[in-house]
């Protein structure tokens, strides 16, 4: 399927592994240019080898605020402009309400998982609503519908972080921007492995009966970023095998 963004520049955060890189690698198959970053130096320029010719590696940590603005304004260099936005970080550390002291932690997820964001957003979208096109994407976490267990931290977070997206996707539809999220529940990746061990087993408890597969994560991404999907904006969507027991 041609999904009509050949040729578009993409900047996907944190995708030297996981979701990111999934994402990041739907893009560049469907002939987006593509800027990916990473902390770690040898392990974003591996995955932009892999990405292939149209990938530019980027040292950036976008779990702050500077930090997300900063690999915003090199991936708008290395790449003329920016099209498409996948904004990503890592999750907060786990912990419960007993668990997490005072307000500073709150204050340093919320940096990580919702600052960092609208530190992206406002860096690219107003370039977007000149050129009247341009497509944003955030992966947040099925947490925002219904809250996980010991993740006080990232349900807080990308919970007030789902609202300014979808206040943001109301302000600049007309301008042929569309703003969407993505509320991945378990997929295979290195943060699921690293809070839950042997995944295997939790596909047990999914409607799906199994975990979901990073590479389809990453090809929903695309298609949220195509031509096609162009009328689709201020939605959060979860990808989670049916995880989710919510009517709405």
């Amino acid at each position: 399927m041609d999904l009509g963004i050949s040729g578009r520049r993409a900047a996907v955060a944190a995708a030297s592994k996981g979701l990111g890189y999934a994402a990041a690698a739907a893009l560049a198959a469907a002939g987006a240019q593509v800027a990916v970053c990473s902390r770690n130096r040898a392990e974003i320029e591996a995955a932009a080898a892999s990405l292939g010719p149209n990938a530019v590696p980027i040292v950036a940590d976008v779990g702050t605020t500077d930090g997300a603005s900063g690999f915003v304004a090199d991936a708008r260099t290395q790449l003329g402009g920016i099209d498409i936005l996948v904004a990503n970080a890592g999750g907060p550390p786990p912990g419960d309400f007993a668990a997490i002291e005072g307000t500073d932690a709150y204050a340093r997820a919320f940096e990580l998982n919702a600052l960092s964001t609208i530190a992206m957003c406002q860096a690219t979208v107003p370039q977007m609503q000149e050129q009247r096109w341009g497509r944003v994407v955030a992966i947040t976490s099925i947490a925002v519908r219904q809250p996980i267990a010991s993740l006080i931290l990232s349900n807080t977070a990308r919970a007030g972080l789902t609202g300014f997206l979808k206040t943001l996707a109301r302000e600049v539809a007309r301008d042929g921007v569309t703003v969407n999220s993505l509320q991945p529940g378990l997929h295979a990746t290195e943060r699921i492995t690293s809070l839950y061990g042997d995944v295997t087993a939790l596909g047990a408890a999914v409607p799906a009966g199994r975990i979901g597969d990073a590479a389809g994560f990453g090809a929903f991404v695309a298609f949220l970023c195509s031509e096609s999907a162009n009328y689709v904006t201020g939605t959060a969507i979860p990808v989670d095998g049916g995880a989710d027991g919510g009517l709405q």
